[in-house]
């Protein structure tokens, strides 16, 4: 079955772009989310979780010095507002003094929203959410949670590097300009209003000198947010994580160089190699020449994978920031600009690998010398690549209900968690992949479609790129897998849909 490669699009920056969108949560001191109600214009704090009603989108509008005047914009298009008796709803602004907050920052990391117009702040008594004191107490802070998907890289304004985590020395350094490496991946875990900063190697950042093998009190920190996905990390005592020596390692000080601490929080980007069917990887040679001629994977040969939902247009990025162009007679160099239409592809899916179509019409393939070339008129094995993740060991899904992972509560396995799982990736043929529990099983497949992580034998899972950071996967019976509206895991579409489109 092809696939041609339509997706949905989301906040995911590669490292030569502008900083993302940023959606939060609101958490209230009673440890409810700031809900906006899908009838009427209500808002309310009865959200226990951060699902589509209590992400707020937040504006920046102006700045006042080192303050940000913002609005929050809810799942439905409408601002938070807040009329003349105090009372608070969401809707359209008859005027930008009912929708326009002073955002103040406190170094416990959370935030107290003032009302530009009438400096009273936005407060909440456990359920109903009102604007009446100019006093700040306890009531008015809320604790904001990102609601980007939890797989991110952290990249260093001052050092203008990414953080990487060393899993011979148990250390984290910020030292890395381009992330490609698996070592800059990091997974954001949220509970019981602190984060957690957990390695690709499954460590956690600590407190302590070296990473942690377990989350504990020692690797819990404050998440310090202010607008555009700028954030830093501190502990109960005031200490803040930062760069620090020659080799900038991420520890624990109080006297970091002016904004060094901040770090932009970025989605984990989508790298890929790509294999042809004599088993060479595509590489670059002499900076700009495009050969089929390594079989192993080196920093030549791994792309950045870019796709543009307005076009379909799929485009690979070296890690010299160069793009893959269709140039005369047919070839294909690393020379290419991203406005320029033949950096442009068109990819067609099968069973994990991948058929390229250029500029001129023509599919990618090879020469017997291995020079990577656009003159095939029709795909054929030839013109076929194993895809391969070059920086991602694990994947965390989620759908359109939530995060795929176990649940106390089931015994298959579930698509709307809050708190997701890691699926281990075993490589096995180009494109194919057995997926393996944190427990080192495997996961098994039923008859009815459902998933169990108790498996003894490996099964094989495709994996086909949708969109930024967008996937499909098809499952072993020859289905996609997809989330179901009850909560359970399911491999039962013929084609792609939108319940079959993962986050990852």
């Amino acid at each position: 079955m092809l696939s041609n490669g339509e997706g949905i699009c989301n906040n995911s920056v590669t490292w030569g772009a502008g900083r993302p969108a940023m959606k939060v949560g609101l958490i209230n001191w009673a440890g409810s989310y700031l809900t906006s109600e899908c009838y009427g214009d209500g808002v309310t704090v009865l959200g226990s979780s951060l699902g589509r009603k209590q992400t707020w989108k937040l504006q920046v509008t102006m700045k006042q010095g080192k303050q940000t005047v913002v609005e929050l914009l809810g799942h439905q298009g409408r601002y938070l507002l807040v009329d003349p008796d105090g009372s608070v709803r969401c809707g359209q602004p008859a005027s930008v003094q009912q929708s326009q907050f002073l955002l103040e920052l406190h170094r416990s990391g959370k935030w107290t929203l003032r009302l530009l117009d009438s400096q009273k702040y936005l407060e909440s008594d456990g359920e109903d959410v009102f604007c009446v004191s100019r006093s700040p107490s306890s009531y008015h802070k809320w604790l904001p949670q990102l609601a980007m998907h939890v797989h991110i890289v952290l990249y260093n304004p001052t050092h203008q590097c990414y953080a990487r985590a060393d899993a011979d020395l148990d250390r984290v350094w910020v030292d890395t300009p381009v992330p490609y490496l698996e070592e800059c991946g990091f997974v954001l875990r949220f509970r019981n209003g602190m984060c957690h900063l957990e390695t690709s190697g499954h460590k956690f950042v600590s407190r302590a000198e070296k990473l942690a093998k377990k989350p504990s009190a020692q690797t819990a920190f404050n998440l310090n947010l202010k607008p555009r996905c700028l954030a830093f990390l501190s502990d109960q005592d005031g200490g803040v994580l930062y760069p620090q020596g020659k080799r900038r390692r991420l520890c624990l000080g109080d006297s970091p160089r002016e904004e060094e601490e901040w770090f932009v929080i970025k989605r984990c980007p989508q790298w890929v190699s790509l294999k042809t069917k004599a088993k060479r990887y595509v590489s670059i040679i002499c900076d700009t020449e495009v050969y089929a001629g390594s079989d192993k994977v080196t920093p030549k040969s791994v792309f950045h994978y870019e796709f543009d939902p307005d076009t379909n247009a799929v485009q690979l990025k070296t890690v010299n920031n160069c793009y893959l162009a269709q140039r005369k007679f047919k070839s294909i160099m690393a020379n290419g600009r991203r406005m320029e239409p033949e950096t442009n592809f068109r990819a067609l899916w099968h069973c994990g690998k991948i058929f390229l179509q250029a500029f001129n019409g023509r599919f990618l393939g090879t020469m017997p010398i291995g020079l990577v070339v656009a003159s095939a008129v029709h795909p054929g094995p030839g013109e076929a690549f194993g895809v391969r993740l070059a920086n991602c060991s694990f994947l965390v899904l989620r759908g359109r209900y939530g995060y795929v992972g176990s649940s106390a509560h089931h015994d298959v396995l579930q698509c709307n968690l809050v708190d997701p799982d890691c699926i281990e990736l075993l490589p096995c043929k180009p494109g194919i992949y057995h997926f393996q529990a944190h427990g080192r099983s495997f996961w098994s497949l039923s008859s009815d479609g459902t998933f169990r992580t108790w498996g003894t034998f490996a099964l094989n899972f495709c994996l086909e790129i949708q969109g930024r950071n967008i996937l499909a996967v098809l499952a072993p019976n020859g289905y996609y897998m997809r989330g179901d509206r009850s909560g359970t895991l399911l491999a039962d579409s013929e084609e792609v849909t939108s319940e079959c489109l993962w986050e990852f």
